[in-house]
């Protein structure tokens, strides 16, 4: 049973729930047994036995992303800001646009070089 998502880390976001009663079914909070809450201070469910709310025993999921997958959100994170710097420094220098347009073509000759020597 997932008991909860908390965000760890800098690349997940929660959103979703729905505020208003904490009980199953919109239980009015008269006690029963057998009722269910979620007790909000301790972040548990909790069933009614006839004398006590008792907490719902369980382990929980934790979900986070790995090392790996942070960096490679970093490196994407980090080109992509570098690409936007350029492409406004491109708008507003005609030298840095001309350069920059002769790495795109160089990139391109590239990529069609390495395909034509994996297909030799």
């Amino acid at each position: 049973m997932i008991k909860g998502i908390s965000q760890g880390g800098r690349y997940i976001t929660v959103i979703g729930g729905s505020p208003g009663s904490n009980y199953v079914n919109n239980f009015s909070g008269a006690q029963g047994i057998g009722n269910m809450r979620f007790n909000t201070t301790n972040q548990n469910i909790e069933i009614y036995d006839g004398v006590s709310w008792q907490t719902l025993q369980s382990s929980y999921a934790s979900i986070q992303l790995d090392e790996e997958a942070i960096r490679i959100l970093d490196w994407a994170r980090d080109k992509r800001r570098e690409e936007m710097e350029l492409e406004s420094l491109s708008y507003d220098y005609p030298a840095v646009k001309a350069a920059h347009e002769n790495v795109k073509r160089a990139k391109e000759q590239l990529k069609a070089t390495i395909i034509l020597s994996k297909n030799e």
